[in-house]
C-alpha cells in the first residue's frame, strides 16, 4: 500500500484525483499511512456557541420565520438550555451526577410542543404559561433522562432562571453574571438571520459561567483532557 500511495503521489497528473480509504477504529493504522491523510470525521461541536449555533441550525429558516415573536423567544432561550445541558455534561461530576444521554431530538420534540402548545393557547392573551413549559421541558423531555434527584433540581433551577417574562426583554442568560461584562442577551425577536449574528458576535468567551459554574471549574476539566 505504501508504494502504491507513492506512485500516485509521482504521477500528480490529475489535480482532482483524491484517494479515500475508511478503516474501523484501530490502534494498528501505520504511520506513514496516517501521515500522508487527512482524517475526516463527524464529530459533535465542542464548546457554547459551537453547540448553540448547531441547536439554532436544527431549525430551518423557513420554519422559523413563520413563528410568532413569543415563539421564536422561547425557542432561542431553550436553544440555549439545550445547549447547557449538552456541554455541562463536560465537567463530569461537578456538572451532572450521571452522564446523560441527552441529544437533538430532544431539542426537536421540545420545539414542537412549544410551537403546538403556545398556539393552542392563544386565548390566554400574551402571557407565556412559563409553568406548564417549564414542566414540560424539565420534568419530561431532558427530565426524562433524569435519574438523580439532584440533577433533576439543577434542570429545573436553571430553567426557573431562564424561562421566565425577562427572557422577552432581553434578558442575560448567563446566571449569576448580571453587572459584569460576561452577559449573553436573549436577542430581540426578528428574522433568522439576525438570531445567527447575535450568536456570532456577541456571545462571550467560552466560560463555565455559561453553565451557572465558577471558573475554576474548567482546571479540573482541562486537566482532565489533557491527560
Amino acid at each position: 500500500m505504501e508504494k502504491r500511495l507513492a506512485d500516485y503521489a509521482a504521477e500528480g497528473s490529475d489535480p482532482n484525483f483524491r484517494l479515500f480509504l475508511s478503516a474501523d477504529p484501530d490502534n494498528g493504522i501505520p504511520i506513514y499511512l496516517l501521515e500522508k491523510s487527512i482524517k475526516l470525521t463527524n464529530e459533535p461541536p465542542a464548546g457554547v456557541k459551537a453547540n448553540l449555533q448547531r441547536a439554532f441550525f436544527s431549525f430551518s429558516k423557513d420554519y422559523f420565520e413563520e413563528l410568532d415573536n413569543r415563539i421564536k423567544t422561547v425557542l432561542f432561550g431553550l436553544c440555549y438550555f439545550h445547549t447547557v445541558m449538552i456541554e455541562r455534561r463536560k465537567f463530569g461530576a461537578k456538572g451532572f451526577n450521571g452522564l446523560y444521554p441527552f441529544n437533538a431530538g430532544d431539542l426537536k420534540d421540545s420545539a414542537a410542543v412549544l410551537k403546538n402548545y403556545l398556539e393552542s393557547n392563544q386565548s390566554g392573551g400574551t402571557k407565556v404559561p412559563w409553568d406548564d413549559l417549564k414542566y414540560i421541558f424539565g420534568e419530561i423531555m431532558y427530565g426524562g433522562h433524569i435519574v438523580d434527584d439532584r440533577d433533576r433540581i439543577f434542570c429545573m433551577a436553571f430553567l426557573d432562571n431562564l424561562m421566565n417574562d425577562k427572557l422577552l426583554d432581553e434578558a442575560n442568560m448567563f446566571p449569576f453574571t448580571d453587572g459584569t461584562h460576561t452577559i449573553f442577551k436573549c436577542p430581540p425577536a426578528g428574522p433568522y438571520d439576525k438570531y445567527i449574528e447575535h450568536i456570532d458576535a456577541e456571545l462571550p468567551p467560552e466560560s463555565p459561567l455559561a453553565f451557572g459554574l465558577h471558573p475554576n471549574a474548567e482546571i479540573d476539566f482541562r486537566t482532565v483532557q489533557s491527560d
